[in-house]
């Protein structure tokens, strides 16, 4: 139902509502008679063609995108206006029906003419424009998401072509020196990529499903670094079914060890550490390492900058992301989700 439409049912109906309530007043008060039910139904009539008139106002002369110091003094005048014009319509009805008194030009009578359709003007101005306020505000929201769905997905195309560079590098290290060993490499990176290709078209992904990812990529490269590079997992069996970014521990591991464990020559362990804590996902990677002066070397590149900008579209505030040296030798990247969005 577009909103032209719930425009003029909601006029109908409330308008309606409005002489019916009169009318059951006038009953109520044992003066109900013919000349009050016509009165009230072409007041209503009267109602719905002003008001239509005011909206016609607010959107001719923009008064929609007006602050409320800007709007407020033109409304009052403008139902202001309509009061009058209501009140000469009333005594004309009168006038016409016979009933036009010497008490219809009291002050107090005048001022009960006026400022009573004025107080209800007043209040179908401002269900109107808070009805347009609330529903700027869900475009707006609607906008902004799409933005950032827009700006997330470009976030997640850049990781696979990155990821697939660097695990091709790895494979072709092994060429020569272990066909074998390549061959195995090979059937892990299909392994990775055919996950990918799942995870690529999800916003979100279980914490287990990123988890098989993680542990095919350190499998990769431990055929790579052999020896050099070792892998713990202190997983939190109640952290398997948080909801996470595809592909952050992969990009988080695979930075730990591009920047840590490949420039130490006798290497070192990639730990990834799972817990849950008053209804929060806490992640730690810790690898072998050292984060110079908050600037490790090479260390501000693709990975950590994709990661804080997915997490900032997606938790806003509600995210924590940290990288600091934990010890002379390790490396601690942490980061701590809610449990919903």
């Amino acid at each position: 139902m577009n909103k032209q439409r719930i425009y003029w049912i909601t006029q109908i109906l409330g308008w309606s509502f409005y002489g019916f309530l009169q009318i059951f007043l006038y009953a109520t008060a044992g003066q109900l008679d013919n000349t009050h039910i016509i009165g009230e139904v072409l007041q209503v009539l009267f109602y719905i063609g002003t008001t239509h008139l005011l909206r016609f106002l607010f959107i001719r002369f923009g008064w929609l995108a007006y602050n409320w110091v800007k709007l407020i003094p033109r409304v009052i005048v403008s139902i202001l206006v309509l009061s009058v014009v209501n009140w000469g319509f009333l005594l004309g009805y009168s006038l016409l029906t016979g009933e036009l008194t010497n008490r219809d030009f009291f002050p107090f009578t005048i001022v009960l003419n006026v400022f009573g359709p004025m107080s209800i003007y007043f209040i179908w101005s401002l269900f109107y424009f808070t009805f347009h306020y609330f529903d700027r505000y869900n475009n707006s929201l609607k906008y902004e998401a799409a933005a950032k769905e827009i700006e997330l997905r470009n976030l997640r195309s850049q990781l696979n072509p990155h990821f697939i560079f660097n695990a091709l590098n790895s494979i072709r290290a092994l060429v020569d020196e272990n066909p074998q060993k390549s061959k195995n490499a090979i059937t892990q990176l299909s392994n990775i990529l055919r996950n990918s290709l799942t995870v690529d078209r999800q916003r979100m992904v279980s914490f287990s499903e990123e988890m098989v990812m993680v542990q095919d990529y350190l499998a990769l490269e431990t055929i790579r670094y052999e020896e050099r590079l070792k892998t713990k997992l202190n997983i939190d069996p109640q952290s398997l079914n948080y909801m996470i970014p595809p592909l952050m521990i992969q990009t988080l591991v695979e930075n730990g060890i591009k920047h840590g464990i490949s420039t130490l020559k006798n290497g070192g362990t990639v730990e990834v550490t799972s817990i849950v804590e008053a209804d929060k996902l806490i992640i730690q990677i810790r690898n072998a390492g050292q984060y110079l002066n908050g600037k490790p070397k090479e260390q501000t590149g693709f990975g950590l900058i994709n990661t804080k900008k997915r997490l900032d579209l997606i938790y806003g505030e509600e995210a924590q992301f940290k990288i600091e040296n934990e010890s002379e030798s390790t490396v601690l990247t942490e980061i701590i989700l809610p449990k919903s969005l």
